[in-house]
């Protein structure tokens, strides 16, 4: 990218942070324009340390003292100028600002895990990708990223698994604020468990009430009470003969087969069910078939039947009317049939980090029924109670939200496989 290009784009984001009339398209063509910007100096970074990796000693070290910056976060500017220098047709999309930063990073995390061999073979794929990750969002290309990752270690799944465990690590350490930190990596099978166990510590301990320790802030709060309970289930103060039990919900999906009356009689115009259950657990995780076989037998298994986004049958109460404020667990497990995430449109967050959220809110005389519950992440769920996000819910789960300025957003049924 030419540097009067970027020279014209930092002239325009001035005038328009000095526009105190500036229209909305404006403002959003100043967010292009920075796009555009930080593309440029991504890619200049990536080539300059590329350049002090060949003159330098410790690189990171360099990088970090030059960039006032902590030695972990050059180390990944490192790793991204590494991928780049392996994947030039990527590092040329960075400096036409075709791509940002995030889409290396997400390659990046996830050559990592691999051989030698098979990161080379993914470089070389990705190269086919370039107009994909231009096209993509950074979790959409992940995800790209991802399935060709699966191709190209396609096995039964026990090699991998294996490798994962010998993976399996965790690291302590005292920071400067005199802190005690952890940072661990787990294979899935343990991650289930102990995910499991956190979830289950949480609900356990703060059903009812969370300490006053808690931070205002709806993410930074789920960290701490995250953490509270680690510190419980480590210390024995919390039972652990279930907490880490895992669970698995099996998804019926049944498609709506209603045949439309003005289309010619043919197999064609008729929908098609969804072939079997999609079986999920607390977290996003691949285990392989005989490893899983084997950890159901020591699970908790539960069927939820859904058709287009509405829940048809799931086992235990679901409608507690005003016996409680708090949604069970029997509702929680439902409403993972229809949601994966978020139910507000283009938010990843998943399902297990979401609050239930009444829609009549329980102090306006709501109750804690499956039809008046919706699944919001912290972020969301904040906007709705203290921005003035208005939300309804149709008996087919289309949802609308209103927002301040009067302004609508609507969607359809929830699926499963969209966020």
């Amino acid at each position: 990218m030419r540097s009067e290009v970027v020279i014209e784009r930092v002239r325009r984001v001035a005038a328009v942070r000095s526009d105190t009339e500036a229209t909305t398209s404006d403002l959003e063509t100043s967010l292009a324009d920075l796009r555009t910007i930080r593309a440029f100096c991504d890619a200049s970074e990536a080539d300059i340390v590329r350049r002090i990796a060949t003159a330098s000693s410790f690189p990171e070290a360099t990088l970090a003292e030059a960039s006032r910056d902590t030695l972990n976060s050059a180390s990944k500017t490192m790793d991204r100028s590494r991928t780049l220098d392996e994947v030039p047709e990527l590092a040329d999309a960075l400096d036409d600002a075709a791509i940002t930063a995030a889409h290396i990073d997400a390659l990046t995390r996830t050559a990592k895990g691999l051989q030698p061999e098979q990161r080379q073979r993914l470089f070389e794929r990705v190269d086919n990708l370039v107009d994909v990750a231009s096209e993509a969002t950074v979790e959409q290309f992940a995800r790209r990223i991802r399935t060709e990752t699966r191709r190209i270690t396609a096995d039964d799944g026990i090699d991998r698994l294996e490798r994962q465990r010998r993976a399996t690590s965790m690291s302590t350490w005292t920071d400067p604020e005199g802190m005690w930190n952890i940072r661990g990596r787990f294979d899935p099978v343990t991650a289930l468990s102990v995910s499991a166990a956190l979830d289950r510590g949480v609900e356990t301990l703060f059903a009812e009430a969370t300490p006053d320790t808690c931070p205002s802030d709806p993410i930074e709060k789920q960290k701490h009470l995250r953490a509270l309970a680690f510190a419980h289930i480590v210390n024995g103060d919390i039972s652990r003969s279930r907490s880490g039990r895992p669970e698995f919900v099996a998804v019926i999906d049944i498609a709506d087969n209603t045949r439309n009356p003005s289309a010619p009689n043919d197999r064609d115009t008729t929908d098609q069910a969804t072939p079997g259950p999609d079986v999920t657990c607390p977290i996003p995780i691949e285990v392989p078939r005989a490893v899983l076989a084997e950890m159901t037998t020591d699970a908790d298994i539960h069927t939820v039947v859904v058709r287009n986004g509405v829940v048809l049958h799931a086992p235990g109460n679901l409608n507690l009317g005003r016996t409680t404020r708090l949604a069970n667990r029997t509702q929680r497990r439902a409403l993972r049939g229809p949601y994966s995430t978020c139910a507000i449109p283009g938010c990843t967050v998943t399902y297990d980090r979401c609050k239930l959220h009444h829609i009549t809110w329980w102090r306006h005389g709501g109750n804690t029924n499956l039809d008046n519950l919706l699944p919001v992440c912290s972020h969301h769920h904040h906007n709705i109670h203290d921005t003035g996000w208005t939300v309804t819910l149709d008996p087919d789960r289309r949802l609308t939200i209103t927002f301040p300025d009067d302004t609508t957003r609507n969607t359809g049924p929830p699926h499963r496989n969209t966020a």
